[in-house]
């Protein structure tokens, strides 16, 4: 069964990064992509932990961490479609 699990962990993974590869028109795709990504570990790392039962307390460290940090990529999108009036990744002219 741990085994399933990890190919079911580096299967959710690779299919997040491929997104952030191919769709990075949108801002707030990247940003979906980004999160399916740390889901992805998030899951992989918990059956990693579980399944040697080890301490479960990092991976409320982890979820915490990454939930500070969907925030902090939700609030730059905010603050970028007041700006710019849209989530194009290419129209950003501060990048550049």
């Amino acid at each position: 069964m741990l085994i399933y699990s990890q190919g079911v962990f580096i299967f959710m993974y690779f299919v997040g990064v491929l997104v952030l590869c191919l769709k990075c028109s949108h801002l707030l795709l990247m940003l979906l992509s980004l999160e399916f990504i740390v889901l992805s570990l998030f899951f992989g790392l918990g059956m990693f932990i579980l399944g040697l039962f080890y301490e479960s307390y990092f991976l409320m460290i982890f979820l915490s961490l990454s939930v500070c940090e969907g925030a902090l990529g939700l609030s730059i999108l905010v603050s970028l479609v007041r700006v710019y009036g849209n989530d194009y990744f290419n129209s950003f002219n501060i990048l550049w």
